[in-house]
């Protein structure tokens, strides 16, 4: 995938967005940012008093990577950047498995990713930080706006000039379509599960509370925090286009999948790892590996030393 696919030149005549969200879109979207959000702060006393068990904890654990590398994997990597190819039954399970994390119908998430790297930090960029300005007040303001407030103002990134291809799909047409059954199997599975295996109610009820509305609450912030935290904090050490901040912020890496490696993301966006560098752990690009061991995925974008060296403008930490 070359960079002019995040905002192709035939696309010109096409408008950057379509129009605002409706305003049944807009209550979903304060009821599955705020009532998980309000189970995670709720998390600490909860576990206190005795409401975690290991079960919750294993079935949470299930559903957050199934989820985050669903995010990171497929809805990322794969379907907006093209970092490799796969096999159709596995390109099916990535987008179900990134709808789980319940982002966003998946053609819109990666219409919004690619206008962001086509205008990254820029007039034009959905969620920059840095909209408002370098000021304390302005940033501080940019941050939250980068993390949360965009997804309750924005104008939704026209689909037809961001993701044609994805549009063109059938299979991925159905799953976005489907994203409100997935969203529902995703929340109410894990109380499925917890039910059967301690066969209590209890049991449904707190694997619900944890592996539904923890897990997606996390997942949720974790995910956000790369277009906020990740384009104001960090480390720079590979070169970027002008205006561009995208940087490196190490202590996301492991909830991440290797995500916060994001400044080597953004100087090379189609690359399959970013966590080039020594000691960087990239867990969604050990996934991958793994998927062409297998022989489900081809022509992967593995990082190139020469372009690596070509694009390092510092040490790491410099």
């Amino acid at each position: 995938m070359s960079n002019a696919l995040l905002d192709p030149p035939q696309a010109g005549s096409k408008p950057l967005t379509e129009g605002k969200q409706s305003t049944g879109i807009l209550v979903a979207l304060w009821a599955f940012v705020v009532i998980p959000f309000l189970a995670l702060i709720a998390a600490v006393p909860v576990a206190w008093g005795g409401w975690l068990g290991w079960t919750d904890v294993a079935i949470a654990a299930v559903c957050y990577v199934t989820a985050g590398l669903g995010i990171t994997v497929g809805f990322h990597r794969y379907l907006t950047h093209g970092s490799f190819k796969a096999k159709r039954w596995l390109r099916i399970t990535l987008a179900i498995a990134g709808s789980t994390a319940v982002q966003g119908e998946v053609i819109q998430w990666v219409a919004d990713h690619r206008r962001h790297h086509a205008y990254s930090d820029l007039e034009g960029d959905p969620h920059s930080p840095w909209r408002f300005g370098t000021g304390f007040w302005a940033l501080t303001k940019g941050l939250l706006y980068a993390h949360v407030g965009w997804l309750f103002q924005r104008e939704l990134s026209n689909r037809a000039r961001f993701a044609p291809d994805l549009m063109a799909d059938q299979d991925i047409r159905r799953v976005d379509r489907f994203f409100p059954l997935i969203t529902t199997v995703s929340l109410l599975a894990p109380a499925a599960a917890g039910g059967l295996i301690t066969w209590s109610w209890q049991g449904a009820l707190t694997a619900f509370f944890w592996a539904g509305l923890v897990r997606v609450s996390l997942l949720h912030h974790i995910t956000w925090s790369i277009n906020s935290i990740c384009h104001v904090y960090g480390e720079r050490p590979f070169e970027l286009r002008e205006g561009d901040k995208a940087a490196n912020f190490w202590p996301l890496a492991i909830l991440s999948f290797g995500e916060s490696w994001h400044n080597l993301h953004h100087a090379d966006p189609t690359c399959a790892r970013h966590g080039v560098l020594r000691g960087q752990i990239d867990a969604s690009a050990r996934l991958i590996w793994i998927f062409e061991k297998f022989g489900w995925v081809r022509d992967v974008r593995w990082p190139r030393p020469e372009r690596i060296a070509a694009k390092l403008t510092q040490s790491p930490g410099d």
